[in-house]
Parts: structure tokens; sequence; C-alpha cells
């Protein structure tokens, strides 16, 4: 039988929740199912039933902000890689409706993702929903309710899980923040940067001003 997580010593009261989940507005937490019984299931049917995409936490869904200037700039992330990766059969590229299991319990969807074919199940694309994946590289688009705690949190998990190379874009700064190593500072990039696959996808290239002006003036 499953153990309500707000009924938990530690985690008394809604606010302790939201805390521990990164002080997130309390609009992203789902109540049904009560948090702390939450399971994968209940992402998938969600997203079946609803069209929104939940990302689950300590048995808590919690809504994944969406916006229209942040789905353009996954997309066209997500498109640069996707060229460069399928021309040269490295492996495969999701966007941001990509579930997939960092550790039991843990379901992240990153805004874009790629994963080396050596990573892939036996080499293939995997057939469950939420498959177990470590991908090299993981993008975020930062949305105005993502939390500093909360994207802090989720970078030490994707470390942990072996993600090797983090990007977090920042629209609204038309910046972006570059991590390769859990312990060390970020790169700062502003928009006359250029993010690079480094070691995990040599010669990849991206310049934000480029990727920042499809949004405009």
């Amino acid at each position: 039988m499953s153990t309500l997580l707000i009924s938990s010593p530690n985690i008394p009261t809604l606010g302790d929740l939201l805390e521990r989940l990164g002080g997130i507005p309390a609009e992203r937490v789902r109540y049904f199912p009560m948090p702390g019984t939450a399971t994968e299931q209940d992402v998938i049917e969600i997203e079946a039933r609803e069209n929104r995409l939940c990302e689950l936490v300590d048995g808590v869904l919690v809504e994944k902000p969406t916006g229209y200037r942040e789905s353009l700039l996954a997309v066209a992330i997500a498109a640069a890689l996707r060229t460069f990766v399928v021309s040269r059969r490295l492996g495969a590229v999701t966007g941001a409706d990509g579930m997939m299991r960092l550790f039991a319990g843990l379901v992240r969807i990153p805004d874009v993702a790629y994963v080396s074919a050596r990573r892939l199940p036996g080499g293939r694309i995997p057939t469950e929903p939420i498959p177990d994946l470590a991908p090299e590289l993981v993008v975020e688009v930062l949305s105005e309710s993502n939390t500093q705690r909360e994207m802090d949190r989720k970078r030490s998990e994707y470390f942990k899980a072996g993600v090797q190379l983090i990007w977090f874009v920042d629209h609204r700064s038309r910046s972006a923040a570059v991590f390769t190593d859990p312990e060390k500072e970020p790169l700062a990039l502003d928009q006359n940067g250029t993010l690079e696959g480094g070691t995990i996808l040599p010669g990849f290239t991206l310049s934000l001003r480029s990727l920042f002006d499809e949004l405009g003036a």
C-alpha cells in the first residue's frame, strides 16, 4: 500500500511539498492521484486522456510547463541536432514529449534529448512509452514557472543518471548555460555565443543568435 508523501513527518504541509519539488507553483502539482501515490501509468494515462505532460517525482505528478516560444526554440534545437545526428547515424533525438525513466520512480521529460546508438537497448529505438534511458545530452528550454531550485535538482538528477552535457536555454534573457560536470560552474553564453557538441557530438555547433532570431526582434 502506498504511503502519501505529504503525510511524511518531513513533509507535513503542501508548502513543504512544493519546497521539496524546488519551490514550483502549486498549479503545476496534480492533486489526483494524491501526491505520493502517482505511478508511471498515471503519467501515460494523463497524456493520453488530457494531452498534458507530467513528470513523476517522488510519487507526485508535476505538470511540465509549456509555451509557444519555448516550443519553437525546442523544435529548432531538435531539428538542428537531428539533422546532424541522423546524417551520421549516431543515435536518436527526441522532443518535448519524450518521456524517460532516469531512476525507479523518476520520470523526466527534457525538451530535447540525444542518446547515442550504443545507449539504446540493443541498438534499437525502445517500444515502451517510458523507457529506461540515460541520454548523453539533454536540453531544457526554461519557462517562467521553472525555478532555479527546480532546475538545480533536475541538473543533479541528469548527471547522476549518466547525462554528460546539459544545455539550459533561456529565451527571456537570450542566453544559455552549458553544464559538463556536476561539480563545476556552467559556461554562460549570451546571444553571441554558440552551443557546441563537445566530446558528445564533435563538430556540432548552433549559433544562439540565429536560434533566438527565430523569435523575432
